[in-house]
C-alpha cells in the first residue's frame, strides 16, 4: 500500500500503482470526469501514469492553469495527427500550448487551405480523440 496526501492534507492509502485517474474515481464520478492531469510531487503527469510510491498528489482539472495547459497541449498533438492524416506531407513547425490556448504554426505546401477545411479536421481530431 501507498500513502497519497491530498492538498487538504487527508491521506488516503492506495493499491502501489493506482493512477491519478482512478484515485479521483475514488473521490467521486464527476470529479474523474473532469481531472485532467495531475501533480505528483510538484510534476504534471499524466492521469493514466501509474504510482508506484508515497505521493503527494493535486488533482488537475480545467480549473487548475496546469490542467488547461495539459489539455491544450494533447489538443496540438491531436490536431498535428490530424493534420498529418488527412494531409500528408504537411510540414509541422512549432505548435506550444499557450496562456489561451494553444496553435500549431504548419506549411501544407502547395495545397490550397481555407475555414472549409475545418469541419473535417474537426471530426477527425474527435475520432482520434476517442
Amino acid at each position: 500500500m501507498i500513502k497519497i496526501t491530498l492538498p487538504d492534507g487527508s491521506v488516503r492509502e492506495y493499491e502501489q500503482g493506482i493512477t491519478a485517474h482512478q484515485i479521483a474515481l475514488s473521490i467521486s464520478e464527476g470529479l474523474a470526469r473532469n481531472v485532467l492531469a495531475a501533480e505528483v510531487n510538484g510534476q504534471v503527469w499524466d492521469s493514466s501514469r501509474p504510482i508506484e510510491s508515497d505521493s503527494a498528489v493535486k488533482l488537475l482539472t480545467w480549473n487548475d492553469q496546469d490542467g488547461k495547459a495539459t489539455f491544450w497541449h494533447s489538443s496540438a498533438h491531436l490536431m498535428a495527427e490530424a493534420l498529418e492524416s488527412l494531409y500528408p506531407g504537411t510540414k509541422f513547425g512549432i505548435g506550444p500550448a499557450i496562456e489561451t490556448g494553444f496553435y500549431y504554426d504548419v506549411d501544407f505546401g502547395d495545397r490550397e487551405f481555407s475555414s472549409d477545411d475545418f469541419k473535417q479536421i474537426e471530426d477527425k481530431i474527435l475520432e482520434l480523440a476517442r
